[in-house]
This record gives structure tokens, sequence and C-alpha cells, in this order.
């Protein structure tokens, strides 16, 4: 089905059209490039114009570029504009103005990713949903969510992040959000703020960004939560809380049993109850802001509790993982995308919950927690303190900061320290086994995704990263 003709796309960006192309999809990489994509060249680590020949190649149907590449023929399928980020702007634009979907926007310092996954998976069964790729939520995903946006799209959610100042309210305003959620604030990114009331206003901006008459979902739980209230107020915004402290939607019990968690609730449309096939606290408190987004939205809200328990965390966001080993199994909880102090408590929380299988030890492979600021330090020290510690045998730390943790934990809990998680990776043999719970947990910089490789390999004889071949 076509997305954009070239005429369309030169008509919302301004540029020039060479040929005659229409696309059905948009690719900023030519390593998941579909045949019929657009392909947009984007600078960033790399000048994305070094490889629209080899985009033409695979089959892109066009690309968007600010100059013609040595290698690309004069008369190539092109839409030449003076910049291309620009451009792509442009064409999100374009693509949230021309449906009629009804659009949430979700930011937060911990779950916004699986909040938006669990909206995916929920308003997908009412009709044509469309949301952000992986955490596609900055200056360039953001547009791209929305350039890729079909027309006859239903519902859409649009993740929004950010790492400085100033960022979040551009890319509200670009998507226009009917519904805005903040999942939550937390000290992440101090390097870049004052304080976490900085980090709230911040988070807050993507209020900027919402219709007329639009909609704010809040957690009513944190510290920072009347600088979110407060925002609201100031813009007109009608706001509804969920958390412990919610009136609106109101969390009554969330009970971790096993591989899953069973939440009641209070909602203004009365009381609710459903399972999530995935332990974790925070897990539920996403689920309830996600509920009252989707009813924000207009969403059967009946169909929605009935596909919440199909939804599952994915790789590197809390995924659980049986592992084969060769004299049983292990448990993985792999949440090795990203961290920080929130996020990290929750991961342990769930790793505590866990009951590992007869003899088997609950086991934390951690890496540094990165954009803390001179706070990084005590933050990393302090997890040794946090309850569901007291509960987990052994602590392997990865990385200068987690040093601090490693000094801080009791000896009888006081594993490896390495520099790296290849290095840690290496010696992963020697210490897992038959009915552990192993959870990965770290920044993403930090290559936990090295030790999960790594575990899943021990069953399979695979060989380990370093390991001479």
């Amino acid at each position: 089905m076509t997305l954009w003709t070239g005429a369309e796309a030169a008509a919302a960006t301004g540029g020039r059209l060479q040929g005659d192309w229409s696309v059905t999809g948009v690719s900023i990489d030519t390593r998941t490039l579909e045949a019929g994509d657009l392909f947009v060249a984007l600078k960033a680590a790399r000048d994305g114009h070094d490889f629209v020949a080899q985009a033409l190649a695979a089959g892109a149907a066009a690309a968007l570029v600010s100059r013609l590449p040595d290698d690309v023929a004069a008369d190539a399928p092109l839409l030449i504009v003076p910049d291309v980020l620009e451009a792509l702007e442009a064409l999100g634009a374009a693509a949230r103005a021309r449906t009629g979907a009804r659009v949430a926007a979700i930011t937060g310092s911990a779950g916004k990713t699986s909040t938006k996954e669990m909206l995916l998976r929920v308003l997908s069964d009412q009709g044509p949903t469309h949301a952000s790729v992986a955490s596609y939520n900055n200056h360039w995903g953001v547009p791209l969510t929305l350039a890729r946006m079909p027309r006859e799209t239903r519902f859409a959610v649009i993740e929004i992040g950010m790492n400085h100042p100033g960022e979040i309210a551009p890319l509200a305003r670009l998507a226009r959000p009917h519904v805005a959620m903040i999942t939550t604030v937390a000290a992440a990114h101090l390097e870049a703020f004052d304080s976490v009331e900085d980090i709230a206003r911040e988070k807050s901006a993507i209020l900027d960004g919402l219709e007329p008459c639009g909609i704010a979902v809040l957690n009513t739980d944190l510290a920072e939560s009347g600088i979110l209230f407060d925002h609201a107020r100031e813009l007109g915004a009608t706001a509804f809380g969920f958390g412990v402290e919610a009136e609106d939607y109101h969390l009554l019990a969330a009970e971790v049993t096993g591989d899953t968690t069973r939440v009641r609730a209070r909602t203004p449309r009365g009381e609710v109850a459903f399972t999530l096939a995935t332990p974790g606290r925070h897990f539920a408190m996403n689920a309830l802001g996600a509920l009252a987004v989707a009813d924000a939205l207009g969403a059967d809200p009946a169909g929605v509790v009935a596909s919440l328990p199909r939804w599952s965390p994915y790789r590197g966001r809390g995924a659980r993982e049986l592992l084969g080993l060769p004299d049983g199994t292990l448990t993985l909880l792999d949440d090795s995308y990203n961290a920080n102090p929130v996020s990290m408590a929750a991961a342990l929380a769930v790793l505590a919950s866990v009951a590992p299988e007869g003899r088997g030890r609950r086991i934390a492979c951690l890496g540094d927690m990165k954009e803390l600021g001179p706070q990084g330090p005590s933050l990393h020290a302090g997890l040794a303190s946090l309850p569901a510690m007291a509960q987990i045998d052994t602590v392997h730390c990865i990385g200068p900061l987690m040093r601090a943790l490693h000094q801080a934990l009791p000896a009888h809990q006081r594993g490896l320290w390495c520099e790296t998680s290849a290095e840690l990776a290496v010696k992963l043999p020697g210490l897992v086994g038959k009915g552990d719970v192993v959870l990965a947990k770290g920044s993403l910089s930090m290559g936990l995704a090295k030790l999960v490789d790594a575990l899943r390999g021990i069953g399979q004889g695979g060989a380990f990263p370093g390991d001479k071949t």
C-alpha cells in the first residue's frame, strides 16, 4: 500500500522531485531497509548520502537527499531538499496532519517503551495502530515514526525521550497528541540537569504539544508529581492521575506470583482486574497508566483489560527466558537495554521476587548507570541498601561507577568486579548454574547484551565473547 507518492512528499517538504515514484515505507538504515522504502540520507555517525547507491540497489524506491551522491545516477528517483532532517520533520508533520488518528505521546525516566508496547498491543486489537519502533524517541526518531504513519491509522502511540533541556517540547508539538502520559520522573540524565525537579519540568513539556482539550495522564506517586499537575493546570489540560495515591486510576493491588503479576485497580469506570504475563510491580503501574491513556483515546475499556494479559516485554526490556544448561535450566531476566536508579530498583525487585529452583541462587550482573553527573558514585553505592538486595545472593559489577556498589556490598554478596561486560562474559560458565535466576541490567553503552548472549550460549555449546576458537 502506498505511503507517499513523490508528488505528496515534494509538497510536504518543498523539495525538488526527480522521477515519478511512490513508496510503501520510510527507512534510515540500509541494514533494515525493505523494498519500496524511501531511504532518508540523514547525517549522524555517518553521512547517509554515502549509502544512497546501496539503498537503491537493495530496492529502495527513492531517496531523500540534499545533494546527488557521486556514485548515484543523475536520473535516479530522488527528492532533493536543502536539509534532510528538516525535510523528515516536514514529512512527519504532514503525515500527522492528514490522519484522523487519535494520538498518544509518552515520556518518562523509565517505563516509556514498555508502556508504549502495552498500548500498541491493546489498541491493535481495536483498530489499525501505529507506534514508535524500539526506542525511536529522539530528534530523528519521532519525525521518522510520524512519517511512517499510514493514512488509515486509528490510534498512534509516539514515544518521546530526552537527554538535555529543551528537547521534549518541539517533539511534542510535532506529534500533536490528544493524550500525553508521563510514566515517572527519576534521577536520570543528571549530567545535563541541576536536579530531579528540573527533569520533571522537562518531562512536563510533553504537555506543551497537546491538542486543544487534550488530556494529561500523570503519575501521582512521585515527589515531583506537583510539578507535573501544576503544568497541566497552567495549560488548561484535563489531568488524570494513576498510582497508589491516585483517585482516578488507583492501584489497589499488584501481586507478583511466579511468572505473572495480578493487578487490581479502581478506575472512573469501576474496578478492574487483570494478570500480566510477567513479574514486576513497575509493570503493573505501567499497565494502569496505559489503561488510563487508552480510556482517554476512546478505546473500549473492556477490550483493553482483556488484551493486557497478551502483552509481554521483549528482549532487553525485562523479558524472562528459560535457558537450557548441560545439566538443567536457568532463568534469565534480560533488562540489558538501559538503566537508571529507578529502573534498576524495579529490576532488582523483580529478581528478588523470582524463586530459584532447587539449590539455585539469585544473581545480579549490573553495569554502570550513565549520565548521573557528580551524584553517580553515591547513587550506585546506594543500590546496596535497597530492600530487594537482601534477597539477592550474588552481585557482579561492571564498569568504573559500579565499583562504588561493589565496595558497598557486604562480603557475602560481593561477586566479581570487571571493567567491561566482555570481561565478565568470559567468566560466566563458572559463575552460574542449574536453577539460578540471573538478572542482566545496565546502561546501553555498557554492552550487557554481551552477557545475555553469553548466557544463551551456555546451553548451546556456544563460544563466549573473548574466547579463542
